[in-house]
């Protein structure tokens, strides 16, 4: 299911597990049966039974995953202040576990909170310095904070890592175009444009 905030020539905020942006839902191979059987469960979009499944499990024998994936359930049922619960019980799990950190940045920036955002989503790429949405949604944060210069740094580290992704030259796009250079806000949209009729073929 595809989540994304979008505001007209505003801000695009990734959220779509199944494309490899937003809230981070694939998981590994977990290590026991229930959390296997959650996990077929869940993929099969039955999340009632996957979260049935996971809260058999005692609070104590669940593993980050199991928590992250408690905490994507409660999302998917908009019960946010549950989620965030559980995520922060999965980072309470394994503190460097850059997904629920992720997860957790994402909530707080869809309710507007960027300075915590920012905290989740920095921690997150600093347990894993290659996830270009993790710096993509910093530079989120920062446009929600009206940071333009800090906005456009993380875009650009987003762009080096994942190229391919049309949003990053929308939100590039706005961003020039808050700090007032018409030329480079026109050429990244149009490179934007172009990527979306090429999808679109």
């Amino acid at each position: 299911m595809k989540r994304f905030l979008t505001i007209l020539f505003s801000l695009f905020i990734f959220a779509n597990s199944s494309l490899g942006f937003g809230n981070v839902k694939k998981e590994p191979e977990p290590e026991d049966t229930v959390s296997q059987q959650a996990v077929v469960m869940y993929v099969q979009n039955d999340i009632d039974k996957a979260f049935e499944i996971l809260n058999s499990k005692p609070e104590q024998d669940r593993s980050a995953q199991d928590w992250l994936m408690l905490g994507n359930i409660m999302q998917d049922k908009n019960k946010i202040d549950e989620a965030v619960f559980m995520y922060k019980q999965a980072i309470n799990k394994d503190g460097k576990y850059y997904k629920a950190h992720y997860n957790l940045g994402y909530i707080y920036l869809i309710q507007e909170k960027p300075n915590l955002a920012l905290e989740e989503f920095k921690l997150a790429v600093k347990y894993k310095p290659d996830f270009a949405y993790g710096y993509y949604n910093i530079g989120c944060a920062y446009l929600q904070l009206k940071k333009y210069p800090s906005a456009k740094y993380n875009f650009f580290k987003a762009m080096d890592l994942k190229a391919n992704e049309p949003n990053v030259y929308y939100n590039l796009a706005f961003t020039f175009k808050k700090m007032g250079k018409e030329k480079q806000a026109n050429t990244y949209l149009d490179i934007y444009n172009k990527m979306m009729e090429d999808h679109e073929l």
